[in-house]
């Protein structure tokens, strides 16, 4: 995920030879059925989880079940799946998201999430506050993290160059732990764009809230799936765009 590389800083009005942290940035070419599917670039970890998550939230497949095998060797995933007309028959949305994201979701046909969960506001101000501490993050200044709880706390955290990717892998982690996602939350550090509401609508996750703002289109899909964006969760602030029913306001008495 980290890589040192040389940089001439400027520090006291001088011009001083030094290294710098990076985040590492690689290609990773998906082929479903033989048929390749797209090229993302990633930050290498959770590769399994992030093409799982990806090809869920893409619509691709419905579960894991239907992942008759898997192999990934550097920069390419071969991917077998029991319903091969679904690639060719996806159809292109394109979005926001970090990069310019592509969606294979048809917007006409979006998912109603389907939960009952109700969380409080500070178990949001905890969730924000156990991303914010990556330390790629801080000595990088190139990543996204996305975090995947439930009202038991941390259930996955992921770190990517790319927020919806970021989001791909903890999703694909709840599927490969068999996690049901109508009793869970998102917590992320970058923007709410209309490529990660679409992406929690799909995997029925009722609840994402972020340090950072949100999209008009993000707000106008959250309305019509039910998903609850909460934005600027900072200190013990927030801002709730839509479906503020799931969320309360209580907080923990002081000890």
């Amino acid at each position: 995920m980290l890589k040192e590389v040389k940089c001439t800083k400027f520090h006291d009005d001088d011009f001083v030879e030094s290294k710098h942290g990076v985040v590492k940035e690689e290609p990773l070419s998906i082929f479903v059925n033989g048929r390749h599917f797209v090229t993302t670039m990633i930050s290498p970890q959770m590769k399994k989880e992030f093409v799982i998550g990806h090809l869920f939230s893409e619509g691709i497949i419905r579960d894991v079940e239907e992942l008759e095998s898997l192999q990934i060797e550097e920069s390419i995933a071969n991917v077998i799946i029991s319903s091969p007309l679904k690639v060719l028959t996806a159809k292109k949305l394109i979005v926001s998201g970090c990069g310019g994201g592509t969606s294979f979701l048809d917007e006409s046909k979006l998912p109603e999430v389907s939960s009952d969960l109700k969380i409080d506001a500070y178990e949001v101000f905890e969730a924000v506050k156990s991303i914010s501490g990556s330390d790629l993050h801080r000595i990088t200044g190139g990543v996204h993290v996305v975090g995947l709880f439930n009202r038991g706390g941390r259930i996955c955290i992921s770190e990517d160059i790319g927020r919806h990717n970021a989001l791909d892998k903890v999703i694909g982690y709840g599927l490969t732990e068999n996690i049901d996602f109508e009793d869970t939350f998102v917590a992320c550090t970058g923007r709410i764009s209309s490529e990660m509401a679409l992406k929690c609508s799909v995997a029925n996750i009722p609840v994402v809230a972020s340090r950072g703002a949100t999209t008009s289109l993000a707000i106008e899909i959250a309305e019509k799936t039910g998903l609850c964006i909460i934005g600027f969760v900072r200190g013990e602030r927030m801002n709730v765009y839509t479906n503020g029913k799931r969320i309360a306001a209580t907080m923990p008495h002081p000890e």
